[in-house]
């Protein structure tokens, strides 16, 4: 699934930071831009594992459309994390 990630800009002084729209409490840091990204998939993933342990229902991502139209993302960046849900689906209890 392709998980959108909202990249807020960093500085000199300020990490880059990334929100995950569509994963509640999702959030990450990097140095960089780069160091940004992939912090955002070790987020998205350590987030997915405690849901499925907990037996929490994996969130659907919804389109960048949806959220760069939401103003507490004016002015962020935007890529895309590619997860395989499939892993986190299979640990959730019935």
């Amino acid at each position: 699934m392709l998980y959108p990630i909202a990249i807020f800009p960093g500085g000199a002084k300020h990490a880059w930071g990334v929100e995950v729209p569509d994963i509640p409490g999702c959030f990450s840091a990097g140095d960089d831009l780069d160091a940004a990204m992939a912090m955002a998939r070790e987020a998205v993933e350590g987030h997915l594992e405690i849901l499925s342990e907990d037996g929490t229902a994996i969130p659907t991502a919804q389109k960048v459309t949806v959220h760069q139209a939401d103003p507490a993302f004016e002015g962020c960046t935007w890529a895309l994390v590619d997860i395989d849900v499939a892993k986190y689906l299979g640990k959730l209890r019935n």
